[in-house]
């Protein structure tokens, strides 16, 4: 046997070493390198027109603009939206704000994940909650819409409330009777000069979400 081995070209078991050791290198290549890039649908829900611009209830078309203005993409007008693309680390996350105004949301978001073709799971939708104090932020996995009719609507058209939310506070310093006026007025002077702060935690929750899973976003962002 170790004449026969002694007999084979040296250059011959160099390669036959490379091969093998190249094969057994990409066996062992870690989940997410040298794979396509995970895509995610990041939502923001609002109204669309210049009179709801800023006001309570489009606080997810804030959020994806700061984020779009933080990370130099611009959003263009296309089927059911306004969408922004753009890389984060191996991720592609497509920003949208649906076109539908906020009772059909839905329409948009289903459009978006069958075109992109994105699971539940990468899927994440920014809405202002009156329930929380301004700013604060609150992920959640999955849920009811909470009486919210853009949540309503997605529920409905994916046919799911498995997928994730954000939370982002509006707070609630209205009279009885007077949540619709107020979610459609625009932050005080106070609100809006920490506006920019908690508009940023709310990015970096963000991009936790898309980097380690909803899990870690909820464990260091939740009520910070």
């Amino acid at each position: 046997m170790g004449g026969e081995l002694s007999r084979i070209p040296m250059n011959n078991l160099l390669e036959s070493f490379f091969r093998i050791f190249k094969k057994k290198s990409t066996d062992n290549t870690p989940a997410g390198q040298d794979q396509q890039p995970m895509k995610y649908l990041i939502v923001g829900l609002g109204n669309i027109g210049a009179e709801y611009q800023g006001t309570r209830h489009n606080i997810g078309f804030t959020i994806l603009d700061a984020l779009a203005e933080a990370s130099n993409i611009v959003f263009t007008t296309q089927r059911y939206g306004a969408v922004a693309e753009m890389r984060l680390k191996n991720q592609q996350l497509v920003l949208l704000k649906p076109s539908t105004y906020m009772n059909l949301s839905g329409e948009a978001v289903r459009y978006w994940m069958n075109k992109e073709k994105i699971d539940l799971d990468h899927l994440l939708v920014i809405v202002d909650d009156i329930a929380l104090p301004f700013g604060q932020i609150r992920i959640r996995p999955k849920g009811a819409d909470g009486g919210h009719n853009g949540l309503k609507s997605i529920n409905n058209l994916l046919g799911s409330q498995q997928w994730a939310r954000m939370r982002f506070g509006v707070g609630n310093d209205f009279p009885p009777g007077g949540q619709v006026d107020y979610v459609l007025g625009y932050p005080s002077p106070e609100e809006l000069a920490i506006l920019p702060a908690r508009a940023k935690v709310a990015i970096d929750a963000i991009k936790a979400f898309c980097l380690s899973g909803v899990s870690f976003a909820m464990n260091n962002y939740n009520n910070k």
